[in-house]
């Protein structure tokens, strides 16, 4: 017994139940965060240098000539004067950076569906001990850790997020002694001159009682810190209990199993107009059907979802390969899920994990932390074990049922919103790959790009497939600023169509050095590309904050922007995601055009994963044979072998 006392100690756990914290680190948790540097506006000649470079293998001579006289035109003209006022709007607003604004607008003023559109997925990957798998083991220990987490970063004990580019000196316990005492006003110059950069945090508030409340013309965000409870979906019915007590500390984890063991054991039917569909519908339409249900009395029913932690949605059914996992985690069936919450914590029958995360209130940064997080605290120190024996507390009496008083026009809304649904995750396919012939240490080995070497491979395969090049996004995180969000790195370049057309056109024509010298150059440009882009110097977030700027001031819409070249760069065809982490399994989303393809893809040691949705007017199937057959290609060059076309 004493033995078992000491390791629950060890452990951070106490009498009273489960530790309250994930850690406490010496460092404050937004120590940093006032010194941040400001998100440089780029030169706007860089700007339209880098534009021209983008849109260079994208058109023809004619094409390109008429829009680099309209670059020049703009840079000279309009564009100058704009990017003046920018400047000098970005100084008068210090705290913050010059894309905060417009791009909170641009997701909260759109009024598509946020299922697909705009919402992503990452999986987890299963707990190591199979038994801890369990539905209900791994719903209470991830519940758990999730609260831990939200009360560690609250309490100011999360360990800063810092990109370490010298770890022995600066992710160790002396530095961390020596830069708590620098005064935040320095701290990050002091993380600085050992190569240390610290993270943006501050859109980590909005993980915990967030959710984007529908709202005619434009969304609005809400977060309500002080609500205490968690909003269970099982069969699309609501459910809500505490998780924290009337004083502050979190709710013993074996009444947070008994509470979910009754929650899974409740035989109450799916309801015949399950309300989560809604959250799946067009912007303003779901606004005006939100008025409706608020107008018929469901207005403290909709308190508690819209101010709950976060949903956990229980599903009733064990996921049976990886495709079905992306499809279950990106949209579900649509009736349990809450979309507009800032995550949904899915977990299967068969203890299979995922989130589900909107997108508007922050990106991946904050979300993969939180996921390494729960990951790491649920996996190594779980709360409860298959042993453990559930409270012997009144789960009835403790989670409260939610019910919803709904009209005709409520019903109808309800069933049109599921129809709706039903066709366009029906459209939507998604296939994977695994590339199991090299992976990072190969290509580091041979110093080229492992980033740079997956997206020549898209490059190759659209060519390959379509016999054409376009438009292809890839999202580089800016959260070495203060308020930093996105930028865009431009994948497809000159030196990536060269190349291309040489493996797929001309193979025969080069040998396999000249080749290699090839692959080489598109990973010199793709890792200034990215670099440019993660120190805030791409091009597409300033032309936007400039385009932005113009229609807020109701000037004219510049030549520039009307170009069909610029309306051609901004539609991403190809758009894609890298992430890797312990935690992760996979990742994805929806195509960002009706023909276009959502790619998320993984570069591990010694294989590359690849998942691509698209809709029936693609073939992502083929794509991905396509991407299969260029990273063969690719690594047999790189290893100096020949090639077969």
């Amino acid at each position: 017994m004493a033995a078992r006392q000491l390791l629950l100690l060890r452990r951070g756990y106490s009498s009273a139940g489960a530790a309250e914290y994930l850690h406490r680190s010496i460092v404050p948790t937004m120590h940093y965060q006032k010194s941040l540097p400001r998100l440089p506006v780029p030169k706007l000649e860089d700007t339209i240098k880098r534009y021209l470079n983008a849109q260079k293998p994208l058109l023809n001579d004619d094409q390109f000539r008429k829009t680099e006289e309209l670059a020049h035109q703009f840079e000279k003209g309009i564009g100058r004067e704009l990017h003046e006022q920018l400047v000098a709007q970005d100084k008068q607003n210090k705290h913050t950076s010059y894309i905060t604004g417009p791009w909170f607008d641009m997701y909260l003023k759109s009024r598509d569906p946020v299922v697909l559109n705009f919402n992503a997925f990452m999986s987890f990957n299963p707990d190591p001990k199979s038994e801890y798998n369990d539905q209900l083991i791994r719903a209470t220990n991830m519940t758990v850790s999730a609260v831990r987490f939200m009360k560690t970063f609250r309490a100011g004990y999360l360990e800063p997020e810092v990109f370490h580019l010298n770890p022995e000196k600066s992710d160790t316990e002396l530095f961390k002694k020596i830069i708590r005492f620098v005064p935040s006003s320095l701290s990050w110059f002091g993380a600085y001159m050992v190569n240390a950069y610290p993270l943006d945090m501050s859109q980590y508030f909005r993980l915990f009682n967030s959710t984007r409340l529908p709202k005619l013309n434009r969304d609005e965000l809400l977060t309500d810190e002080k609500a205490k409870h968690l909003l269970v979906m099982r069969k699309g019915n609501f459910y809500v209990f505490d998780v924290i007590d009337r004083d502050g500390n979190m709710v013993k984890p074996s009444e947070i199993q008994a509470h979910l063991k009754y929650i899974l054991s409740d035989n109450s039917p799916a309801p015949d107009f399950p309300l989560g569909y809604l959250t799946s519908e067009n912007r303003d339409t779901w606004a005006l059907l939100r008025k409706n249900l608020l107008d018929s009395g469901n207005e403290e029913a909709l308190q508690k979802v819209d101010t709950a932690l976060f949903c956990l949605s229980l599903d009733d059914f064990p996921i049976k390969d990886f495709v079905h996992l992306s499809h279950t985690m990106l949209h579900g069936d649509g009736a349990n899920r809450w979309y507009d919450k800032s995550f949904n914590l899915i977990i299967a029958k068969d203890g299979t994990a995922g989130i589900n995360f909107e997108h508007s209130w922050g990106d991946g940064v904050a979300v993969l932390r939180f996921q390494n997080e729960v990951f790491k605290d649920s996996t190594k120190v779980p709360a409860v074990s298959p042993q453990s024996q559930p409270a012997s507390v009144d789960s009835s009496r403790a989670v409260q049922k939610l019910d919803f008083k709904l009209n005709d026009a409520l019903k109808a809304g309800i069933t049109k919103a599921k129809q709706k649904f039903d066709a366009s995750v029906e459209s939507l396919s998604i296939d994977m790959i695994q590339f199991h012939e090299g992976g990072k240490e190969l290509l580091k080995q041979k110093k080229v790009s492992p980033d740079a070497v997956v997206q020549l491979a898209f490059q190759m395969a659209f060519l390959r497939q379509y016999n054409q090049t376009v438009a292809t996004y890839e999202s580089c995180s800016t959260a070495a600023f203060k308020h930093g969000r996105t930028e865009t790195i431009r994948p497809a370049s000159i030196h990536t169509k060269k190349c291309s057309e040489a493996f797929v056109r001309e193979l025969s024509k080069h040998s396999t050095e000249e080749l290699q010298k090839l692959i080489v150059e598109c990973s010199k440009y793709h890792g200034r590309l990215t670099k440019e882009a993660a120190m805030g110097q791409g091009f597409d977030r300033h032309l936007f904050g400039l385009r932005y700027l113009a229609q807020s001031k109701g000037i004219a819409l510049p030549d520039f922007y009307q170009d069909q070249a610029y309306a051609r760069l901004n539609y991403n065809i190809i758009s894609t995601s890298t992430l890797v982490s312990p935690a992760v399994q996979l990742g994805g989303f929806g195509p960002v055009v009706p023909d276009g393809y959502g790619v998320g893809y993984q570069v591990h040691d010694d294989w590359i994963g690849c998942n691509v949705s698209s809709y029936p007017t693609r073939n992502g199937k083929e794509f991905l044979q396509c991407i299969h057959k260029s990273l063969e290609s690719i690594f047999s060059v790189l290893k100096g072998k020949k090639v077969g076309s």
